[in-house]
């Protein structure tokens, strides 16, 4: 959003020109250095917030199978038959009982919100791994892995989900993005200092104006939704604080991992009783979620029994959260009531939307909301969704404008490889913009062409993205960049509007049945891929008019030349 006439005396920059000038510095190169990594997280970010609908079309085996056990399941609540919620976590205690006496936890999942749906148990395995099973609703016994039908091996929509926060790198990918959300709110607020007139100029776009018309695009989408790209970026390090800031835990718990994991068992579960050796049975669980339903004013989502079968066991009472609660809380926390098995006593009631640990915990639980979205349903979801595009949208701006700048009026940066180094940038602008973009919808075509059988099919997925984009980048680096740009768009374009088609051909469904059949969510992932594909046509035309324009104006200074050589 720099307007500012940079100072091109020898060592200008950040030490000349006064505050604001620092300010155009820091924002033009902070922003320059991490406008790519920014960019795929706001990108991979955007697209997880429909990470539910993405996975859901990516597993399409299991529609018929879901729908028919649906409709199974409507057949026997409708006849009379459905057993009650008392039914199902007995068959769920007597399951754990029999496969998973020594468990430290055990978790029973009875009911959907409304009374019906599966039965479903988890616990901790030997590696403190969560682990599941999902018992028949008519006669507790356990059913196959594949009882819906074979599924796909897929990371579906959870993929976005993990680049978004970590890379798919764990803990080094964290600290990476974290660095990067820090280099966001700098490059924000040294923005909003530099700009002398960003609201006047949100008004303002002049089309086809080269370096104007994209400093325009860049101040229109970043005041649009400066408000929410704050946001993003303060929770987004806010939720992590822990990580980023582990020197309060260091000095309480330790260094040590099984500290850390101390630690996160008294902030998750506090007040937890240590086993007391002496045995005792479970009790009926259904009183225990009766009570517990009365007191937080939810259904039953589920129920935890924590060190079952010892007399120190508690009863923990969970709730389902509707929408009509999304829509009137930020924080996500279900209500929860606590008791202690042996005598029946409350332990511990956290009503919905509350946190145990004060304001603190509150606050953190709140900001997961805010970053995740996790209140106001789909209407607030789509809010995220535009929002986001405009900030990768800023930052793919941000990026292209600062090579516009400076394609011929560079200041001499890096001495005699200044020229180098900005085709380099121009090569990174293609393959992290263009470049990713084709990776993510690859990343979709892999999941319909790739063997079904195929060994670690979800590790090949990611691998056809990455390859894509590692493919993007050389092919950035090897051709022109106006080729660069405009083959590359239309790669994207290609396989956003096919994508409809190729599911047709392999899996024989299309959107028009979608829509048919209420399957919105497989419709939405097809329809927004045209919307996409229709967005790169239209770059890919003003890509060719502009090459045009460009060889003209060639062709008439050469043909110029001649004449005046004559």
């Amino acid at each position: 959003m720099d307007k500012t006439v940079i100072d091109k005396r020898p060592g200008s920059g950040a030490g000349r020109g006064g505050f604001r000038q620092a300010q155009a510095w820091l924002h033009t190169w902070c922003g320059l250095w991490f406008s790519w990594l920014l960019y795929a997280v706001f990108l991979t970010g955007t697209l997880a917030v429909f990470q539910e609908a993405i996975g859901h079309w990516m597993t399409p085996e299991h529609h018929a199978e879901e729908a028919a056990h649906a409709a199974e399941q409507a057949a026997t609540e409708a006849a009379g038959l459905a057993s009650s919620r008392g039914q199902r976590l007995a068959w769920g205690a007597a399951f754990m009982e029999k496969y998973h006496q020594g468990a430290e936890m055990w978790e029973i999942w009875p009911t959907d919100a409304k009374g019906g749906g599966d039965l479903k148990v988890y616990w901790f395995d030997q590696k403190r791994q969560y682990a599941d099973a999902e018992l028949d609703t008519r006669t507790g016994e356990p059913l196959d892995k594949d009882h819906h039908g074979a599924m796909r091996a897929t990371m579906g929509g959870e993929h976005f989900v993990h680049f978004h926060y970590e890379l798919h790198a764990g803990q080094a990918g964290l600290w990476v993005v974290g660095v990067a959300g820090m280099a966001m709110l700098v490059a924000l607020i040294s923005g909003v200092v530099t700009h002398k007139r960003i609201f006047q100029d949100f008004f303002t776009f002049r089309a086809r104006k080269g370096q104007r018309s994209w400093l325009d695009a860049h101040n229109a989408v970043a005041v649009l939704t400066l408000p929410f790209q704050l946001m993003i970026a303060y929770t987004g390090i806010a939720i992590s604080a822990l990580t980023f800031m582990p020197a309060g835990i260091w000095s309480q718990y330790g260094t040590a991992p099984h500290d850390r994991q101390t630690f996160a068992a008294e902030l998750a579960e506090p007040g937890k009783p240590a086993r007391s050796g002496e045995a005792m049975a479970v009790p009926d669980l259904e009183s225990f979620a009766a009570r517990g339903q009365a007191l937080i004013g939810q259904p039953v989502r589920a129920v935890v029994v924590d060190h079952p079968g010892d007399a120190a066991a508690r009863v923990g009472i969970y709730g389902w959260n509707s929408d009509a609660d999304a829509d009137k809380r930020l924080s996500p926390n279900t209500g929860m009531a606590m008791f202690s098995a042996a005598s029946g006593e409350l332990l511990q009631l956290r009503m919905p939307g509350k946190a145990e640990g004060g304001g603190a915990s509150l606050a953190q639980s709140v900001m997961g909301g805010l970053h995740m979205v996790k209140f106001g349903g789909w209407p607030m979801k789509w809010l995220y969704f535009v929002c986001g595009l405009a900030g990768t949208a800023m930052m793919a701006t941000g990026a292209i404008l600062f090579v516009v700048k400076r394609r011929s009026k560079h200041m001499g940066e890096f001495g005699s490889a200044t020229a180098a180094v900005y085709r380099l940038i121009e090569g990174l602008n293609v393959a992290a913009i263009a470049g990713l973009a084709v990776a993510c919808i690859g990343y979709l075509w892999a999941n319909r062409l790739l063997p079904l059988e195929l060994p670690q099919r979800a590790q090949w997925e990611l691998g056809v993205l990455f390859g894509l984009w590692l493919a993007a980048l050389l092919h950035g680096l090897l051709r022109a960049p106006a080729k660069a740009w405009l083959e590359q768009m239309a790669l994207l374009a290609a396989l956003c509007l096919l994508l409809p088609v190729l599911n047709a051909l392999t899996v024989g469904d299309h959107w028009p049945a979608q829509l048919l059949r209420g399957d919105w969510e497989s419709a939405g992932v097809e329809l927004g891929a045209w919307a996409f594909g229709l967005a790169a046509v239209w770059a890919c035309r003003v890509l060719w008019r502009r090459r045009a324009l460009v060889a003209g104006k060639a062709e008439s200074s050469t043909a110029n030349k001649v004449q005046v050589g004559a």
